[in-house]
């Protein structure tokens, strides 16, 4: 069977609602960061029980992706997505109504359930009906990851300014109803005679959990959940690699455009996104600026991916998927440079500079891997690749943060702050480098390979 492939001016209608609902999973995952001391005080809890507020978002979000790529196979994008988005705005709603923490965190779990699934078969459905037009519109779909985490705490921190912590859910729920229903207008209709397979039962039982305690334990420093995380990660490569259809095929990865954008995410997560943890705690700690003033101070990062990415498909149709990898990565390193410098008090004009460059250089790196990584694949392929996409884009950025972090708290033991941060940006600049092997074996020519039967 011949899909045809969508004209413009629909691809971007549709881009564009694909694009709300990126934004409002990347923005509640953020945007609560800024408001848990207002919640601890208002609910009277302890912090250490109210921190499970961000956690139970991202344990469920994490566990959600990997059933992704089946439901989109088995029930079709358009039901799969509206369904995503139905329970993200109504666990957003309840979360603005919770009466205690425990209610709260039972609330995130809802939400995280519905923000894990809208990512991944987001990218799926545009990916499928984009076609051959995905490597010019995928700069423009891939945005949000780049500017919606600066935009979280700025949202977060004036809402709770103004009108209290409740407001950081309530706020978003209009958004919430707006993207379903124009998504009930501009998603595609579900395709005749979907994928019937099973679902694989005791993948599911390995691979969500395994994800969920794997990143979990990382993020906050569980060692015991990580262990296991990545035990059941483990046996579930042995299940996968015996299973008649696994939940998530690994057989994905023989394909040498997936496997190269693969190790690519997996390394662009682990060294430059996760070093992101580090911008936001050094303007907290050192210069000592509130969440919202850190949030602004890296508006230029988040600029600079901006309009390299508003370009990216005509810089990828111009010098191809490896010239703009290798240059992407390329600015990203000089735009650390200064950060390893903070021990001898770089100017802040100087970092500013530093933190454009940088963003430029991660918004050229995006778009030739999103776009290598979906246009080797047939069509019938691509819900399950965008699956493992997002697994492989979390296992990197929990193994890079976790590393970053460790690295920061030994060397705050041993010298001032400025200096050990300096040295955690020259390991994350190191990690950075390694970016540049993968890079090396991507595709000169942009053009996409794959059917579209």
């Amino acid at each position: 069977m011949t899909t045809a492939v969508r004209p413009d001016k629909a691809l971007w209608r549709l881009g564009g609602v694909l694009i709300m609902g990126a934004v409002l999973s990347i923005l509640d995952a953020t945007i609560v960061t800024v408001g848990i001391d207002s919640i601890a005080r208002d609910l009277r809890s302890p912090l250490t029980t109210v921190q499970w507020v961000a956690s139970a978002y991202l344990l469920a979000a994490s566990a959600a992706i990997p059933l992704s790529g089946w439901l989109t196979d088995r029930f079709g994008g358009r039901a799969v997505w509206l369904t995503a988005v139905a329970l993200f705005t109504a666990g957003t709603l309840l979360c603005g109504f919770a009466w205690s923490a425990p209610a709260l965190i039972g609330f995130r779990v809802l939400h995280g359930l519905g923000g894990g699934l809208m990512q991944p078969v987001g990218q799926a459905v545009f990916a499928q009906e984009a076609g051959p037009a995905l490597g010019r519109m995928i700069g423009v779909i891939t945005l949000p990851a780049t500017v919606a985490p600066a935009l979280g705490p700025m949202l977060g921190g004036a809402l709770v300014a103004g009108f209290g912590w409740r407001w950081m859910f309530f706020g978003i729920v209009p958004l919430g109803v707006a993207t379903f229903l124009f998504a009930r207008r501009l998603l595609p209709a579900p395709e005749p005679g979907g994928v019937r397979e099973p679902l694989d039962v005791r993948g599911i039982a390995l691979l969500s959990p395994g994800l969920g305690a794997f990143v979990y334990g990382l993020a906050e420093g569980v060692v015991v959940a990580a262990v296991a995380g990545a035990a059941l990660l483990l046996a579930y490569g042995v299940h996968a690699a015996r299973a008649r259809s696994a939940v998530l095929d690994l057989k994905l990865f023989r394909d040498k455009g997936f496997a190269v954008a693969s190790a690519s995410t997996f390394l662009l997560g682990a060294s430059l996104y996760s070093s992101m943890l580090l911008l936001p705690l050094y303007y907290q700690q050192v210069d000592h600026a509130s969440a919202l003033q850190a949030a602004l101070l890296l508006a230029p990062q988040a600029v600079g991916s901006a309009a390299v990415l508003l370009m990216g498909g005509r810089l990828l149709a111009r010098f191809g998927p490896r010239t703009m990898m290798l240059a992407g990565i390329t600015l990203s390193l000089l735009g650390t440079i200064a950060f390893t410098q903070l021990g001898s008090s770089p100017g802040g004009v100087l970092l500013t500079v530093s933190l454009l460059i940088r963003g430029a250089g991660l918004g050229a790196a995006t778009t030739p891997g999103m776009t290598t990584l979906y246009g080797s694949l047939e069509r019938s392929r691509i819900p399950r690749a965008a699956s493992a996409f997002n697994v492989v884009n979390r296992i990197g950025g929990s193994l890079g943060t976790a590393l970053l972090a460790a690295i920061l708290h030994h060397e705050l033991a041993g010298t001032a702050a400025p200096t050990a941060f300096g040295t955690t940006f020259t390991w994350a600049l190191a990690l950075s480098a390694l970016t540049l092997v993968p890079a090396a074996f991507f595709p000169k020519s942009s053009s996409p390979k794959r059917s579209l039967a």
